[in-house]
């Protein structure tokens, strides 16, 4: 999971690492799930970029409506 975690931190912007962060310290089952589908959109190419935190708040919010 650790490797999992490094390579899509690598995507995260400095705003969005530290929400992770944060979020991993408080949830982190929540953060593994993120992580988890973050990786699948790496590996899928459908993350090309950096993430915003924006971007990642939204995922998040997506997350909870699921």
């Amino acid at each position: 999971m650790q490797v999992l975690e490094h390579k899509v931190k690598n995507y995260l912007s400095k705003e969005a690492l530290s929400r992770f962060g944060n979020l991993k310290t408080a949830h982190p089952e929540i953060a593994m799930k993120a992580v988890m589908i973050l990786a699948k959109a790496i590996e899928l190419g459908q993350l090309k970029r950096e993430l915003g935190d924006d971007e990642f708040k939204s995922l998040l919010i997506e997350m909870q409506r699921n």
